[in-house]
């Protein structure tokens, strides 16, 4: 069976990219035995370390800034042409800020995976990690889920959670968010890749 075919999209440092590359690498059966291959980086700007990061593994990378376009829908339309032109199977949001429209969400449904600092349904939306600490949680995490038209309301795949420490502040607990959502993020795609998956309303089942 070949491997799955992956578009990765990246905003900054791309460490997630990094983690699935490293995955892959090193699989004793590299991407047949992960069971996917990254065949393209997009981004949402240009000069950033994610982009780097797949040059130099030798990868093609497009990028779609919002202000070279007139319009949100003229963005996504050109976001979701360049995406569908690596023809991918999974398409894995890694770090990209973005939120994505309508066109996007209608071509790639169902295989757009994206992660967030935060035991969804609780505390969705860009301040996760922050919102858990202000409501006084005792325990919050990430969470892989599949993208929707909602924000943050999407099918879950897996979560990991990270208990809370005694006057931690938010760089702090984001880092070590970070660090149990990377790996859940390979973990994630390698068994969607390998073993395949249903989704029946909000549940995800991997086969």
């Amino acid at each position: 069976m070949p491997a799955s075919r992956l578009v990765v999209l990246v905003s900054g440092s791309g460490t997630n990219l990094q983690a699935l590359l490293d995955a892959i690498d090193a699989h004793p059966g590299g991407a047949e035995g992960f069971g996917a291959e990254v065949v393209a980086v997009g981004a949402d700007r240009a000069n950033i370390a994610g982009l780097e990061r797949a040059e130099k593994a030798g990868i093609p990378t497009f990028v779609c800034p919002v202000k070279d376009y007139g319009s949100r829908e003229e963005w996504d339309a050109a976001l979701t042409e360049a995406t569908d032109a690596h023809a991918p199977d999974l398409v894995v949001s890694a770090g990209f800020m973005k939120i994505v429209g309508k066109n996007f969400i209608d071509r790639f449904g169902g295989r757009f995976v994206n992660t967030h600092p935060a035991l969804l349904p609780a505390f969705p939306g860009a301040h996760g990690v922050r919102d858990a600490l202000a409501y006084g949680a005792k325990v919050t995490g990430c969470t892989v889920h599949f993208v929707d038209s909602g924000v943050d309301t999407g099918p879950i795949i897996a979560q990991g959670v990270v208990e809370i420490r005694d006057g931690e502040d938010e760089a702090a607990l984001h880092e070590r968010i970070k660090e149990v959502e990377r790996q859940l993020l390979v973990d994630v795609v390698g068994r969607l890749a390998r073993h395949g998956y249903r989704i029946e309303g909000r549940k995800v089942t991997i086969q």
